[in-house]
């Protein structure tokens, strides 16, 4: 894939902290809405934990509206302001000394985050070896026949990191790897004909 398509230089944002506002954003939207309201906030001068921890939640919904269900994700912006408050005040590098499988249950109670959210902050805003499982993985693998798609996602997860060495960079390269096979060939009326992964059929 990377032979294909070359380094993705995997995840788009300017800081840790930003590629974990965008993970939180760009649930059941599309990225070029989560940039939108990224943009808003910056801006706005407010893309920063103290700006977004004392903002009003009124204003929060009103500057990330472009990526959609503004209101549940601005409640869960807060939620997780509060969250980094109340374990490193807010400071990421406090945060990225803890364990990967202890910060990971913290992150999973965290109201609005769910597994693939809390997957895509371990690895790409913290650098932890967690791989992150999205709809793209299901599809693509599950038609190479790994598995049923409609496997859970903690399933799906431990295929990869039993089969993968425990390497943040791998698992961050790969997973856009996946990104973009899906999005140039294995769409929903897949095309084969030109796909890297046609080989292993």
């Amino acid at each position: 894939l990377r032979k294909a398509f070359g380094h993705q230089k995997w995840w788009p944002g300017e800081t840790p902290f930003e590629v974990i506002v965008g993970a939180i954003l760009t649930q059941n939207t599309a990225w070029t809405n989560v940039e939108k309201a990224i943009v808003n906030l910056k801006k706005a001068k407010k893309l920063s934990f103290p700006a977004l921890h004392r903002m009003s939640h009124k204003k929060l919904s009103r500057l990330i509206r472009p990526a959609g269900y503004f209101n549940v994700k601005a409640d869960r912006l807060k939620c997780f302001m509060d969250f980094l408050m109340r374990e490193c005040q807010g400071d990421l590098s406090k945060l990225k000394r803890g364990s990967m499988p202890a910060l990971r249950e913290k992150l999973l109670h965290v109201k609005g985050i769910g597994p693939e959210t809390a997957d895509s902050i371990l690895l790409y805003a913290l650098g932890k070896t967690s791989f992150v499982i999205d709809a793209y993985t299901r599809r693509i693998f599950s038609r190479h026949g790994v598995a049923p798609e409609s496997e859970s996602y903690e399933l799906w997860r431990e295929i990869f990191t039993q089969a993968l060495p425990a390497n943040s960079a791998l698992f961050n390269d790969y997973h856009a790897q996946i990104v973009m096979t899906a999005k140039v060939h294995c769409r929903k009326s897949p095309l084969c004909e030109a796909c890297p992964m046609r080989r292993f059929f």
